[in-house]
Formats: structure tokens, C-alpha cells, sequence
């Protein structure tokens, strides 16, 4: 009897695993969609407390993960975007200056996913090369000059479906130009000038604030399209089993932003949603880089990211409920060549980032640093006020001679002046304003940073960042 009963729970509980291992087994891979913004910073969000107007933002955070601590090696387009799809680093991929391409060799979320039978594509905004690194399915570029999510929507819709027919999950990254001066749509009525909020990091200028509106009107515009396409995995029923991330890129073209190693800077905006695998309505604030983004997707996909060369490490465990350090230090650089207006002049940075605390390195700190942003303010320093209409940094120029208050004499030297070695306890001092480089009582922080700042760049043989910035002046 004894016997008869072993054998029956022995076959009971080979049926229960059988039917248990079909259900793994015939779980489908799931779909991909990122949305990336170009140039806005993550602060400006609803998600964290932003004055744009953005729902589908808003309502894709209640419905998934909120990361509040991803940095990017470099706020820059092309070096962001080839870090974010390659899983490496600006150092390894050698795509640390404006409109840089990464080393022969490169691979990329193509070559990652395709294995596993998934459609990649990328509609949108390039800025990445060469061709064999980053071999999407190219869906086409958008266009600048006016509202493209129509046109982004159509092209995705259709990507999308051919996939599905074909029973193929899919990876599409649509990468919108919203966000990137010159700001040429979206309701600007929603942000009249007098009702747009001034950082304390910037000076209010009716330029600033004309600007600032202007570029948050394009940032709702981006919110719209995130609801449209989310409403594509609604009709092709796929929402479901479709990964869903927002990535805001770099912060924006504003001074402190944009072209610098600020927390401004390099901190992003990022959301990521998956129903029944990625807990709704989660914040993480584990340290992420944005070379961890390819190689989570990989582990999402399923695939082994052991078998490919990556700096960055799989957050997946994080993003679905974990509670992981993965990094103690999100490292930062900034080269100034290759810029427009600047492209020779040599004014590297470098940053190291812990929970709390930044320190940035600018080796040429006697020189001066500038971007096109800042050229006029430049000319308007050295030169005296023209006739000409300022743009937003001249404007804070002509504010601080009209009043010359400490503070925005201070902001206007900053623009061009950044100290050898700058500290900053973003805890008590979020916009990073107050150096507490020579702190005697921040004397323990510093030193540690500095150590594992100088241990990185030496690792990747950049520990003279003057002569890699000559380097890549002549290679330009």
C-alpha cells in the first residue's frame, strides 16, 4: 500500500513540475520600448517634483520603478546614447567627445538581443556610429522643426505590428529630438514667462524664463508621445509583456547642465515598468549607471551578459523588487573640443560620485571653459554689452551689471571659472554650490573621492585628462 502511494505522489508531483517547467518554458520573452528625450533634465519632471506638465510620465512611475540615482559618464548626445546602448563606458568605447564615434569593435543592444530573436530597431535621433557597432533596424530619423509624434507614432505602430505577425518580441528605441533646442513646438501657453519657476542655481531673466518655457512646452509634447505609444501596446495587446523604459537623456542646454560634470548634468531621469515582474509605484535610489542599462535588458531578454564585455552591471535584480549596491561610484568626464564655437579649446573634467557626495576635477581651471551656450556671455565679459539681443547666459551677464548682488556675481563667474577641485554635499546643497573642497572638516571625504577619482582615470590611462583632451583635438 505504502508502496502504491509513493508511486501515485511520484507521478502527481512529475506532473506538477512538467506542467510548472511548460509554463517557463512557454513564457514569451518580453518586448522592449524606450522612449528617449534629448536634453532634459531629470529635475524638471513630475515624477521629481518638475514643473512640467507631464501625466503619462507621471502615470508610467505609478505603474513601475522610479530610479533616482542613474548617472551618465558624459552630458553629452553622442557619448550618452553609445554608453546607454553599448553597456560600456565612455573610456572603453573612446566616445567622450560632442559627436564622437565609439572604437572599431563596439557592439551594441543589436548584437545583444538579435541572437535571442528579437526585431531592434531605432527610430529617431542617431548620434552614434560606426554603422557595425550599432547595427539597428534603422526606422528613420524625425524632424526638428516640428511636432514629429505623428510621424513617430505611424513608423512605431508599424514596427511594432510586423513584429507581433511575425511572432518576434521586439526592442524599439524611439528617440525623439523633444527636449533639444532651438525649442520649436509644443503649447508654450501652458508656461507664460511669469509663471515659470528660476532654480536657485540661475538667474531669472525674461530670457531665461522665455527659454525655459519653451523647452518645457517640447518636454509635454514628449509626455504625449509616451502615452500614444503606450496606447499602440494597448491595441496590438502586447502591453503586458512589454518592458517599458523612460530615459530623459542628460540634462538640459541651460548653464550648469548640459557640457558639464554637475549633478545637473549627468543625472538622469529614468522609469522602468513591466506589469507583474516590476513592482508598481517603487522608488530605487541604488547607485545606476547608464552602462547598466544594456546589460539589464539582456538579463530581462534572458540572455547571459557574462558573455559580453560590459562595465556596467545588470540591475534587473533591483528593478523587480532586489535591494542590491551595485556601485559605490558613478564616475563623470567633460571634454570641451568638438564643440561648436570651442572646438580646440582644452578645458577637461572629470567627477566621482558617491550616495551623497560629488567631487569634480578641472585640471585647466586658470583657463576658461565655454560651449556655443555660453560664447556670448563670453564676448559680453570680455568685451563689454553690444546692441545685440542676449541670449541666456549674456543675459544673466547684463543682470549681474544692472544687480550686482553676491549671488548672481557668483553664478556669473562660475559660467566660465570652475576651481581645481570642487566638493559638494548634495544632501545639504542640492544645486552644488558651496566648494567644501578646503573644509577641514570634509578633508576624510575628499581624500577618499579624490584617491578613487585618480584609481579610475589611471585605470583607463587618462589620468592626465590635458593630454587626452590634446589627443582628441588632434584626432577632430
Amino acid at each position: 500500500m505504502r508502496s502504491c502511494l509513493l508511486f501515485v505522489c511520484s507521478i502527481v508531483c512529475t506532473s506538477l513540475l512538467g506542467s510548472l517547467l511548460s509554463v517557463v518554458d512557454a513564457a514569451d520573452p518580453p518586448n522592449i520600448l524606450i522612449l528617449l528625450g534629448d536634453d532634459i533634465d531629470k529635475a524638471s519632471l513630475g515624477p521629481w517634483g518638475g514643473q512640467a506638465h507631464t501625466p503619462h510620465i507621471d502615470q508610467l512611475a505609478l505603474d513601475g520603478v522610479r530610479l533616482d540615482s542613474v548617472y551618465a559618464n558624459v552630458a553629452m548626445c553622442a557619448p550618452f546614447r553609445q554608453e546607454f546602448f553599448s553597456g560600456q563606458c565612455a573610456w572603453r568605447t573612446g566616445a567622450m567627445p560632442n559627436h564622437s564615434k565609439s572604437v572599431a569593435g563596439t557592439k551594441s543592444l543589436p548584437h545583444y538581443l538579435q541572437p535571442l530573436g528579437y526585431h531592434v530597431g531605432l527610430l529617431g535621433k542617431k548620434h552614434i556610429g560606426p554603422r557595425d557597432a550599432y547595427p539597428f533596424d534603422d526606422l528613420g530619423g524625425l524632424p526638428k522643426d516640428r511636432d514629429a509624434n505623428d510621424d513617430a507614432v505611424v513608423r512605431a505602430e508599424a514596427y511594432i505590428q510586423k513584429a507581433v505577425r511575425a511572432k518576434a518580441p521586439f526592442c524599439l528605441v524611439v528617440a525623439s529630438n523633444d527636449g533639444h533646442g532651438p525649442y520649436t513646438h509644443g503649447d508654450r501657453s501652458r508656461y507664460a514667462s511669469d509663471t515659470v519657476q528660476t532654480p536657485h542655481d540661475a538667474l531669472g531673466t525674461s530670457q531665461y524664463k522665455q527659454q525655459l518655457g519653451a523647452h518645457l512646452a517640447e518636454v509635454t509634447n514628449l509626455d504625449a508621445l509616451l502615452g500614444r505609444l503606450r496606447a499602440i501596446l494597448e491595441n496590438e495587446n502586447v502591453a503586458q509583456n512589454t518592458l517599458i523604459i523612460f530615459c530623459s537623456e542628460q540634462g538640459n542646454a541651460f548653464p550648469f547642465s548640459k557640457w558639464t560634470c554637475f549633478d545637473s548634468g549627468l543625472a538622469v531621469g529614468m522609469i522602468a515598468a513591466f506589469p507583474k515582474v516590476i513592482p508598481a509605484g517603487t522608488q530605487k535610489n541604488n547607485m545606476t549607471w547608464i552602462a547598466d542599462i544594456a546589460p539589464t535588458l539582456l538579463e530581462a531578454a534572458g540572455g547571459d551578459a557574462d558573455e559580453w564585455t560590459f562595465d556596467g552591471i545588470s540591475q534587473w535584480m533591483n528593478w523587480t523588487g532586489g535591494d542590491a549596491k551595485v556601485h559605490q561610484y558613478a564616475f563623470g568626464a567633460f571634454t570641451n573640443c568638438n564643440i561648436l564655437d570651442n572646438k580646440t579649446r582644452n578645458f577637461p573634467i572629470r567627477s566621482i560620485r558617491d550616495d551623497r557626495y560629488t567631487l569634480i576635477w578641472s585640471p585647466q581651471h586658470k583657463d576658461i571653459t565655454s560651449n556655443v551656450t555660453l560664447t556670448q556671455a563670453l564676448q559680453w565679459l570680455a568685451d563689454g554689452e553690444t546692441d545685440k539681443y542676449p541670449d541666456v547666459a549674456a543675459s544673466w551677464v547684463q543682470q549681474s551689471h544692472k544687480e550686482p548682488d553676491a549671488h548672481s556675481k557668483a553664478l556669473v563667474h562660475r559660467l566660465h571659472h570652475r576651481p581645481e577641485w570642487a566638493l559638494y554635499d548634495r544632501k545639504n546643497d542640492p544645486h552644488e554650490l558651496q566648494n567644501l573642497a578646503g573644509s577641514p572638516g570634509n578633508k576624510q571625504t575628499f581624500q577618499k573621492l579624490q584617491k578613487a577619482l585618480l584609481d579610475w582615470l589611471e585605470r583607463w590611462d587618462d589620468s592626465d585628462p590635458v593630454a587626452t583632451e590634446k589627443a582628441f583635438i588632434q584626432k577632430h
